[in-house]
């Protein structure tokens, strides 16, 4: 027993040293790779942030540049009138795009028009043509630049653009884009994140304390360029005491603040649009303190184990027991674990009774889903039913009339004026078994595959189902189909279901309007097929917007609608993979945009 105590003193000794002179650095490596990877990611969201919210901006003086109204200033930049204009429209461009301010310049440098020309620092007759940003411009350039205002005294990054009329330059127009934003989400947090200029010198830091100092010597040549733009303005520019090197093969920055000494891990990148240099900082201390961290615990858990076999060793005498004690414990976690088996057999059991019920119940929801959509037609189809006896009205008095005339005129022996009358009855006849067929074919259920539809015959069999509709509300239906419209993919019957209620209900807004015009226009968009229904009834309510595609819900009268017809329409167009929207016109009116896919060559099943 001694000697095995001994040997096993001896072992945990050597495991010990080991753990300190081997382990220590191995824990360093590892921290430090995984530091190094957290520095890489946090440097990519930091560069990914910063050219997103830059390049939502880049287009836009070009944009603007080319409005008639910046075009005539910049000819008459003596304008009050002009002027007045501009600034108005630059002030809403401003507040609409969240940008800090815009403004223009004639050629000169002066600034005739600006977005803060009713403030208290207006730009307003201020000249900024020692700006690089007007420079480039002028020359033809779009521009870009960093720089602390010299009226405002606010940073910001400036985009500038030429104002070209006729092929002439005569003035500038600079978009200025506030950047705070993103430099407060960087405060707090383990790692320290900054940007610097061509001169290394940091003009955006989640560390206020950082802010214009330079990391590179500010020699003379670099203060002159500097100074030359007023890129700063009259901000005091510093040199940071910072010390480069390396730190297990990593790039490393040590940065004294006076008392103490800091080292960072380092990782940069380049920005080669702006010219900036993203730096991204990781205190190295942190990187050793878990290093430290982590071999004392191990050397607790070594002391733990060795003080455990110490015990195993001094308790020999008892091994049988506890190896008896086992043995039992073994036998009843047997049999917890043959309860627990038979207990998820049973949740197994109940869950599969479950999945059937819930497989059921989606089944009956696709049958009342689908009787639904029928329910809506043929709640459709009641309420044009006065309309259409009156349609089948009208020919059969007249078959009455021809017939009557007919067996007159063959009384007085007039033979050919009363086979006219008889192709006239048989014309009639046609017209009437026409729009039977057609609402036979609309009220049955439709069990079709989605596939290639014509919309031409689509909307053509819709005409006559809704025809006599838009005669009873006395509204005119103006069909536009483009050339070569592709098929689309969908089904006939339940497509022709959406454009008889979208119509329909067309019908009902502009009933007893002075405008009762209402458009059916098709066109082709990038691989897709449109169709928009517009009347000029008096559109779709803010408040009811959202809710206009619910089930049961209307705004028509008591006993006029279920509330169904639109509700249904939505889902139809949905299952085709389209979108419906409804929106107003700027004329009055709604518009409902129907959004389909273009069939592909290859869909050649039936539609019916």
């Amino acid at each position: 027993m001694p000697h095995r105590v001994l040997i096993a003193s001896i072992v945990c000794i050597a495991v010990v040293l080991s753990v300190i002179f081997g382990g220590g650095p191995i824990a360093s490596r590892s921290y430090l790779e995984e530091t190094a990877a957290q520095a890489q990611t946090t440097l990519r969201l930091a560069v990914a942030a910063l050219e997103g919210h830059l390049k939502r901006y880049e287009a836009l003086p070009a944009l603007i540049a080319d409005q008639e109204n910046i075009e005539e200033l910049v000819q008459r930049p003596g304008d009050e009138h002009l002027r007045a204009v501009a600034n108005a429209y630059l002030k809403d461009i401003n507040g609409l795009l969240t940008s800090s301010d815009i403004y223009v310049m004639t050629m000169d440098g002066n600034t005739v028009a600006a977005s803060n020309h009713d403030g208290p620092l207006s730009f307003v007759g201020e000249n900024f043509s020692y700006r690089p940003y007007f420079q480039d411009a002028a020359q033809g350039r779009q521009s870009r630049f960093y720089a602390l205002g010299t009226t405002s005294l606010k940073r910001g990054y400036y985009f500038g653009s030429p104002i070209e009329v006729r092929g002439e330059i005569l003035g500038v127009i600079v978009f200025k884009v506030d950047i705070d934003a993103i430099e407060r989400s960087w405060s707090g947090g383990d790692s320290r994140i900054f940007v610097s200029d061509p001169e290394g010198i940091i003009f955006m830091t989640g560390s206020p304390e950082w802010l214009y100092s330079a990391i590179e010597p500010l020699t003379p040549e670099r203060l002159a360029r500097t100074e030359a733009s007023r890129r700063y303005a009259d901000a005091w520019l510093r040199e940071l005491p910072v010390r480069r090197g390396t730190y297990a093969g990593h790039d490393s920055m040590t940065i004294s603040d006076g008392t103490t000494d800091r080292e960072y891990l380092v990782a940069s990148a380049q920005m080669a649009d702006a010219g900036w240099t993203v730096n991204v900082l990781i205190d190295t201390g942190t990187v050793r303190a878990q290093a430290k961290t982590t071999i004392i615990a191990i050397l607790l858990f070594l002391c733990l184990a060795g003080l455990f076999l110490a015990i195993i060793l001094q308790r020999r005498a008892s091994l049988n027991e506890r190896m008896q004690m086992q043995a039992e414990a073994k036998e009843e976690l047997e049999r917890r674990v043959e309860e627990r088996t038979a207990d998820l057999a049973r949740v197994n059991s109940r869950i599969e009774k479950e999945i059937a019920e819930r497989r059921l119940t989606e089944k009956r929801l696709r049958q009342t889903q689908a009787d639904l959509i029928q329910a809506g037609k043929l709640a459709g189809l009641g309420q044009m039913s006065a309309a259409l006896s009156h349609e089948f009205n009208q020919p059969l008095a007249a078959a009455k009339t021809y017939a009557e005339s007919a067996a007159v005129l063959i009384a007085r022996g007039r033979i050919d004026e009363a086979s006219d009358n008889v192709r006239r009855i048989s014309a009639l006849i046609d017209r009437m078994a026409s729009i039977s067929r057609h609402l036979r074919n609309f009220a049955r259920k439709p069990k079709e595959k989605l596939g290639a539809v014509s919309l031409d015959e689509v909307v053509r069999d819709t005409l006559e189902i809704v025809d006599a509709r838009l005669k009873a509300a006395d509204a005119e239906l103006t069909v536009t189909l483009g050339t070569e419209l592709p098929q689309v993919r969908a089904g006939a019957v339940r497509l022709q279901q959406v454009l008889v209620n979208i119509i329909t209900n067309a019908a009902d807004a502009v009933e007893g309007l002075e405008n009762r015009q209402i458009s059916l226009t098709a066109m082709a968009e990038a691989g897709r097929v449109v169709v928009l229904v517009r009347d000029h009834g008096p559109g779709v309510a803010a408040a009811i917007r959202e809710r206009i595609f619910d089930p049961f819900f209307t705004t028509k009268g008591v006993g006029k609608g279920l509330g169904l017809g639109l509700s249904i329409s939505y889902n139809i167009v949905k299952d085709f993979g389209g979108s419906l929207t409804v929106c107003n016109a700027a004329e009055g009116g709604a518009v409902f945009r129907i959004e389909l896919d273009a069939a592909s060559e290859n869909a050649l099943e039936a539609a019916e």
